[in-house]
């Protein structure tokens, strides 16, 4: 087996199907399509199956050239059928992994997927894992189930492995392409197969380790790391707060300091697709070694109380000026998760609104990236546009995404105060109407 996939790989001759085509498996397809390999991705959305084939791009970090170069030459195509595994040499899986209501990991994505993709599995074959999960689920949920449904042998008939993805969405650094791959696989013989594998595509270096449960929990550290990081610096700013501290001054000083501290910044909580949930999967997996976590549960405690205590501050500021929250006039600066991406997935901005709403304030938001979102079953629409009439009728302006194309000038000039969670107004000459988190 590994000699006939290797011979595969190095005359452009495997067979790619990337599971899942949201913002790990659609540009990961694209990559792969174009290095010359075809591909086809799989989805069970029907909107993004048929969006994919007419390269309508709907993910805000691929080209829209590169996806238009990989249709137009057939070297990528998208299907809801997974009756294309029959004849994949390779597959990545890379659905999402979110938290239950009870914030416990959810697998169902996987498992489904798994289910299917092991109904129609071949020979000969390398399957890996990319969505972000615990320790363990590679060898012990994914393996023992590819066995039982398609009577394959793992290390004889197919390959296993894991490679978390790294995906920072509106990074202008480090894409897909160039951002170096962790792989871990069951066996040698899968290791140096599938890291072959990536090495053809990807510009990044691959970086291989033991076990797919070594992959599966660097991953996690990575998030961790950022999770409990930033629930330190969101500590730091409600203390310098309260000392009439300014928290980004201090850490502009502190990162002078070349060595022994990495920057973190605070504000209105985490969001995203992974630093909010995935440190819950190691806590969850702890407790089955009679470990609990405490530095991931104090850190997701302050982070998760961070859109309140922003509620708050917007309150105590408001009364300064003998306003109630209740009934005030609230524009919201950003909804997206993060600078100068369209994402909304677990956004504090959100969760700021909410609160306000919940207070009697009226509230609009403002995004230039995100026209509209949806929540509860209710969809919110940006308004159109930004001049000085506009934030004049406003009692508070609240900045919760520090999007770079805002005209932070104009609206300072214009503002009756403002919240700065983002220090997004930094570079604003006068300063005297803002306030910061």
């Amino acid at each position: 087996m590994k000699e006939i996939l290797i011979k595969k790989i190095k005359e452009k001759k495997i067979n790619v199907v990337i599971v899942g085509l949201g913002y790990v498996g659609l540009p990961l397809a694209v990559e792969f399509a174009k290095s010359g390999f075809k591909t086809v991705g799989i989805d069970i959305e029907e909107k993004k199956v048929n969006m994919v084939n007419s390269a309508k791009n709907y993910i805000f970090d691929i080209s829209q050239n590169d996806l238009n170069l990989v249709i137009s030459s057939n070297f990528l195509k998208a299907t809801t059928d997974f009756c294309f595994i029959e004849n994949a040499d390779f597959i990545a899986i890379c659905v999402p992994t979110p938290l239950d209501v009870h914030q416990q990991p959810n697998l169902s994505y996987v498992k489904e997927s798994s289910k299917s993709v092991a109904s129609f599995l071949k020979k000969n074959t390398m399957i890996v894992l990319e969505s972000t999960t615990y320790p363990g689920t590679t060898e012990k949920i994914l393996l023992p189930l590819f066995e039982s449904i398609s009577s394959l042998k793992c290390g004889k008939d197919f390959y296993l492995g894991f490679s978390p993805e790294r995906i920072d969405p509106g990074n202008p650094l480090y894409k897909t392409k160039n951002t170096p791959k962790v792989v871990g696989a069951v066996g040698k013989d899968a290791l140096e197969t599938i890291s072959l594998m990536y090495e053809n595509v990807l510009n990044g270096s691959i970086y291989k380790v033991s076990s797919p449960k070594v992959a599966e929990m660097e991953k996690i550290l990575e998030n961790t790391y950022r999770h409990i990081n930033v629930g330190l610096v969101n500590e730091i700013a409600i203390l310098c707060n309260k000392m009439n501290i300014n928290v980004w001054e201090v850490i502009e000083a502190a990162q002078t300091k070349p060595y022994g501290f990495n920057s973190f910044y605070p504000g209105p909580g985490l969001g995203g697709h992974c630093v909010p949930l995935d440190p819950y999967y190691l806590s969850w997996k702890a407790r089955e070694y009679y470990f609990h976590t405490s530095m991931i549960e104090a850190s997701a405690a302050i982070n998760d109380s961070m859109p309140d205590y922003c509620v708050n501050r917007i309150c105590k500021i408001l009364n300064k000026f003998k306003k109630s929250l209740n009934g005030s006039k609230i524009l919201v600066l950003g909804v997206a998760y993060k600078q100068n991406v369209d994402d909304c997935r677990e956004s504090p901005a959100i969760r700021v609104v909410d609160g306000l709403k919940k207070h009697g304030a009226s509230v609009d938001f403002y995004d230039p990236f995100v026209r509209k979102y949806k929540h509860f079953n209710k969809t919110y629409t940006s308004i159109e546009t930004l001049n000085a009439d506009i934030v004049k009728v406003y009692d508070i302006i609240v900045a919760t995404t520090a999007h770079t194309n805002i005209d932070y000038e104009m609206i300072a000039k214009n503002s009756k105060i403002i919240f700065d969670t983002r220090n997004a107004f930094e570079k604003v000459e006068n300063r005297n109407n803002i306030e910061l988190l």
